[in-house]
């Protein structure tokens, strides 16, 4: 992929303009859902007042603050910025949508004492979908945002409930069958939180892929959420049945920077060898083409704050530079959006190396706007796409 950035992203601009209005994208999407504190950390007090601080800028300052309390105590205050709807399903669905994909939603964003109505937290993300079926209610979230990244405290204890039993008690194997028949976009995410995203991957392979027409069209985004709390036997389980998927459906893995190496490192492939000096740039697509070759998925991406690399089935890879800000209006739900852009790219039939240039192009659209681009905005944003800072 030699093509320049700016080019790159003008292609991808192009190309998503040239798109159809009267066949979007359909795609089922699940099963998770959080609602998500957004909260600053306060360093220093100037008054009582609300505003009247100095926010803990970066994650090595946060962490040398309660290092410090070692054997003492702290008192941290949290300021809540925002309290918003969350989850990787809905915040990779809420990118989609708003892209002009038509997306049906499965998942935990139910009332806590209704569990058939959807909680009204997540209205605007309903605004974006044609359909979404609550199933129970939403896990919880603090997300403690920082200048240079963010630290998720998740309370999942909701999202437990989630399971490949309750889907089909609340919507029967016959309606599933029909859905999944209706859309060539397919994701589920968030393995490291929802315990039953292994039996659903299961009953995926058993009970509706076998059921579905042929069509070429079809793929499957899948992420796993950063699974640095599950163990290596887990990590290469879930990989297994990733290649079972495969089997019936092309399969993009979508991984972080630190999940990749992770992953290789289960798998018993060698990446990111620093030995060689070699940059990002090098050694993401490398790492994205050994894992696939690997694990024989149809495509494996990787994204970072920097960029992001990818490899192929067809033998393509490459690395777009992504306009990386240092001062986001919001962190939390960026890998999401990235998700959503790749996955939304690739379905429109772009090539690996525009993919890439839209999925950062989301993200980066989104930290900025603290909203999820239209394609109106991303394509304006690509066409005037930022340096990285």
């Amino acid at each position: 992929m030699n093509t320049s950035r700016t080019e790159l992203a003008n292609q991808a601009a192009n190309a998503i303009e040239a798109l159809d209005p009267s066949c979007p994208i359909h795609a089922l999407v699940g099963f998770d859902g959080f609602i998500d504190s957004i909260i600053h950390v306060v360093n220093q007090r100037h008054s009582m007042a609300p505003d009247d601080y100095d926010r803990i800028k970066t994650i090595p300052e946060f962490a040398a603050r309660c290092g410090a309390a070692a054997g003492k105590s702290a008192n941290l205050e949290m300021v809540v910025q925002d309290v918003r709807f969350g989850g990787n399903g809905p915040l990779l669905s809420s990118a989609l949508g708003s892209l002009g994909t038509i997306v049906t939603y499965i998942g935990a964003i139910s009332q806590v004492d209704d569990w058939n109505r959807v909680d009204p937290i997540y209205k605007p993300f309903v605004d974006k979908c044609e359909r979404v079926i609550p199933i129970c209610p939403p896990g919880r979230t603090d997300a403690l945002e920082f200048e240079d990244g963010k630290i998720m405290l998740g309370k999942p204890e909701s999202v437990q409930r989630v399971t490949w039993d309750l889907i089909i008690q609340t919507l029967t194997l016959e309606t599933l069958i029909e859905m999944f028949e209706s859309v060539t976009l397919m994701s589920v995410v968030n393995w490291t939180l929802v315990a039953g995203v292994e039996g659903i991957w299961k009953g995926l392979c058993r009970d509706i892929f076998p059921k579905l027409s042929p069509n070429k069209d079809r793929r499957l985004f899948l992420d796993l959420s950063d699974p640095a709390k599950r163990t290596d036997e887990d990590i290469a389980r879930a990989m297994k049945l990733i290649q079972e998927l495969q089997e019936h459906i092309p399969v993009t893995l979508g991984l972080n920077l630190a999940e990749s190496g992770r992953v290789a490192s289960v798998i018993g492939v060698e990446v990111y060898n620093d030995e060689h000096n070699e940059t990002l740039s090098s050694m993401v697509p490398q790492a994205a083409a050994r894992i696939r070759e690997h694990l024989g998925l149809s495509c494996i991406v990787i994204h970072q704050h920097t960029g992001a690399g990818a490899a192929d089935d067809h033998g393509d890879s490459g690395w777009f530079a992504g306009p990386y800000t240092r001062k986001p209006r919001i962190s939390t739900g960026a890998g999401d959006h990235f998700g959503g852009g790749f996955s939304f790219a690739q379905n429109a039939g772009l090539n690996l190396g525009q993919c890439l240039a839209a999925a950062c192009g989301v993200a980066g659209a989104y930290v900025r706007d603290a909203q999820s681009p239209s394609r109106d905005r991303l394509i304006e944003f690509l066409r005037d796409l930022p340096a990285p800072e």
